[in-house]
């Protein structure tokens, strides 16, 4: 055999060799997320049973709307009134509708807290101004399981990409009993009843989805319809908790 060969059969053997190694690795690292993420998912399962303190409203909306939008005056009264009750308030700790939620908490009373969980962004600024308790994430994924851990209502305000994904995880989780049964509510019926009825013509007659997953959703079009839908579940959390009364 030539030098040449020789070396080029060396060569071979070393990417192949390389190759090997390199799927062992990724195989490990799999491994070792998959059990990672199993311990975080029985951590959060502890977590979610540990918050009982304060009944949390979590209120997801657009971060594109500004302080002019009715939309943005409507959340801000939603989340004063939820706070008047001592209400904690949960958003995206962003611009917006959820800067509109959390401005509405820390007005509506001292005794709740306005919390913001805000994303990493490239195209969004920082977190806004009226937050209690802020706690960053740099990915959705892990975001959206703390929304869910911690709150104990979500209310769906308009907005787009984003709010819908928060809407259908809040659905999805709901519908396979990932998550106990809470309030589930779309605020705007002129927003959200195109979507609704196109739920119904479509996957509801399709069987790809059941009547019942529709029922877990109540859609309103006033602050006072919310607050109607949230009160029993409130009262009933008190009386569990009396700390918060």
């Amino acid at each position: 055999m030539s030098k040449s060969n020789h070396t080029h059969n060396l060569d071979n053997q070393s990417k192949v060799g390389t190759i090997m190694e390199r799927k062992k690795i990724r195989k490990l690292l799999g491994k070792k997320i998959q059990q990672l993420n199993e311990v975080i998912a029985d951590i959060d399962e502890i977590l979610t049973d540990m918050e009982t303190d304060f009944y949390r409203v979590c209120i997801f909306g657009s971060a594109r709307i500004g302080a002019d939008s009715p939309f943005y005056h409507q959340t801000f009264e939603l989340a004063r009134e939820m706070a008047k009750r001592g209400i904690d308030i949960v958003t995206g700790g962003g611009p917006g509708l959820m800067e509109a939620a959390n401005r509405g908490a820390k007005e509506g009373s001292n005794l709740s807290r306005s919390i913001g969980l805000p994303i990493q962004l490239p195209f969004e600024s920082d977190a806004n101004a009226h937050l209690d308790v802020k706690h960053h994430h740099k990915r959705f994924s892990s975001r959206l399981d703390e929304f869910m851990r911690i709150s104990h209502a979500v209310v769906i305000t308009p907005g787009g990409i984003g709010t819908l994904l928060e809407l259908f995880y809040t659905w999805q989780l709901m519908q396979v009993n990932h998550i106990k049964p809470r309030p589930f509510i779309l605020l705007g019926k002129d927003t959200f009843s195109g979507l609704i009825d196109w739920m119904q013509e479509v996957p509801v007659k399709l069987n790809l989805m059941s009547k019942d997953d529709l029922r877990m959703i109540n859609v309103v079009d006033t602050v006072d319809e919310v607050v109607k839908v949230l009160e029993p579940h409130i009262a009933a959390f008190q009386k569990l908790h009396p700390k918060q009364s």
